[in-house]
């Protein structure tokens, strides 16, 4: 049985872009057979006026418009969820990547009945230097917090199942964090990740918002996202160093005929402390994954 996919875009002010990759694009949805979808994330320039231009005479092409600006992952979220295909692949609007590349990832996961595949930008030159490192500090705390093996957990560019996807969109923010914690969220679920590289090349116009705030944003959702899976994966190390610590340091006054160090024993109790939130966590964990949408 032959498979169906949408494209799902999101677009805030990009009015700049679009004319110049939406002709291209709606040629290449026809030619496929594909559906797509692009979200005005409630662009203050003339990019809803643009999007209707071009997409309301096209029976595959869907624009769906917020009153507001919600993010980045709000505006993914959006799309895919009036998306009624088999699977959804996100890219960004800006240019940046290859139609080619979409039929790629496609294939892929057809062949490997996958559940995700995410374009890998590895090897690819970074827009910049700050963005290339908060690249990758976001990707080395992802990796300490979780085990996982993909390298561009962060990329735009993600084919996925839609019923899944739709099952987790509600624990995946509206930020830009959306496209790290989506991956995430597949990989500590056991579903099925596989990585295919893709080219990208420089956005075809205007200016990206990606800066130090969404990095920060990013790893404090990762973590958030590691709470909700697998606490003791953050407080069990914690406790742990603690409570080691605290014991270490009131042997040296015991030895020694000082009594019991106070400092020591803060040490102990603060890991006491954590073991017991974990515990505690791990519970909230099992009351909030039983609300994740079947």
């Amino acid at each position: 049985m032959s498979k169906t996919l949408t494209i799902v875009i999101p677009c805030y002010n990009e009015s700049a872009s679009l004319p110049i990759v939406l002709p291209d694009l709606i040629a290449f949805v026809n030619s496929h057979d594909y559906r797509l979808i692009i979200t005005n994330d409630g662009s203050k320039d003339s990019s809803l006026e643009i999007l209707n231009q071009y997409l309301t005479a096209e029976p595959r092409c869907k624009v769906v418009s917020h009153k507001v600006n919600r993010g980045y992952g709000g505006a993914i979220k959006s799309g895919i969820a009036v998306a009624e295909t088999d699977y959804v692949i996100t890219i960004d609007a800006d240019g940046q990547h290859y139609f080619d590349d979409i039929n790629k990832l496609f294939q892929l996961a057809l062949a490997k009945d996958a559940d995700m595949v995410i374009g890998s930008r590895k090897g690819e030159e970074e827009a910049s230097a700050i963005r290339g490192i908060g690249k990758s500090i976001v990707r080395s705390i992802a990796k300490i917090l979780m085990p996982i093996t993909i390298y561009d957990i962060n990329s735009g560019m993600k084919l996925y199942s839609t019923p899944l996807a739709k099952k987790y969109l509600n624990i995946c923010p509206d930020s830009m964090a959306y496209s790290d914690i989506i991956a995430l969220t597949f990989i500590s679920q056991r579903h099925l990740v596989l990585e295919e590289s893709i080219k990208i090349r420089k956005r075809v116009a205007g200016e990206s918002t990606i800066n130090i705030r969404t990095a920060y944003e990013t790893i404090m959702e990762i973590i958030n996202i590691v709470v909700l899976f697998n606490p003791m994966r953050i407080f069990l190390p914690l406790a742990i160093l603690f409570f080691v610590f605290g014991v270490i340091w009131n042997i040296q006054f015991v030895f020694f005929g000082k009594g019991v160090s106070i400092g020591g024993s803060l040490l102990v109790i603060s890991g006491l402390i954590f073991f017991m939130l974990g515990l505690v966590t791990e519970q909230l964990s099992n009351i909030r994954k039983s609300l994740i949408k079947e």
